[in-house]
């Protein structure tokens, strides 16, 4: 991979921040995984959450398949916080930065696996359970559905996601070998 070529591509994203970092560094918790459980009304209804990612031991595995990881973050201004369905209707920009950087990642020859920000929104209904997903090239599982302390990571890495005010900080990781 030409880390010099992909650092000036991601120089001209609305990227925040972005960290290179190795995949056996993440922390994984069946904590995080608890917190879909019992907070998350997506929780068994999205191919994109548990309990259809697989467990968090299955996750795990199936991260370390790929060494390396990219964590970049976009952040953008919402009215109100509090709002929850106002906040998510703003990822979608965000969700298309880890588009683009996925796709530079695989002209570069990885393969990838591309994790992102709350429960996929391509469909207004998802086929969950009944079905096979219809976008499985585009739809990005959940980071936390995972089991991964996306914020532990990000501490460690230096990465500022707290900018105060109605600033939302959207993260996607992308894992690839």
């Amino acid at each position: 991979m030409n880390r010099e070529l992909l650092e000036a591509q991601l120089g001209e994203l609305p990227i925040v921040q972005y960290e290179f970092f190795k995949t056996e560094d993440l922390t994984f918790t069946p904590r995080v995984r608890l917190v879909c459980e019992t907070d998350c009304p997506r929780y068994g209804s999205s191919w994109a959450c548990p309990p259809a990612v697989g467990t968090v031991e299955e996750c795990r595995a199936r991260c370390l398949l790929y060494p390396d990881a990219l964590l970049i973050t976009t952040m953008t201004e919402v009215d109100d916080l509090a709002d929850i369905e106002g906040t998510l209707s703003t990822r979608a920009p965000h969700e298309e930065i880890t588009r683009q950087v996925d796709q530079l990642l695989r002209e570069q020859g990885a393969e990838t696996y591309p994790l992102s920000t709350e429960s996929c929104a391509i469909c207004e209904t998802c086929t969950y359970p009944d079905a096979p997903c219809r976008h499985p090239e585009r739809m990005f599982p959940c980071v936390e559905s995972h089991g991964i302390l996306i914020i532990d990571t990000a501490e460690r890495l230096g990465i500022e996601f707290q900018p105060g005010g109605n600033v939302v900080t959207w993260f996607s990781l992308i894992l690839y070998r």
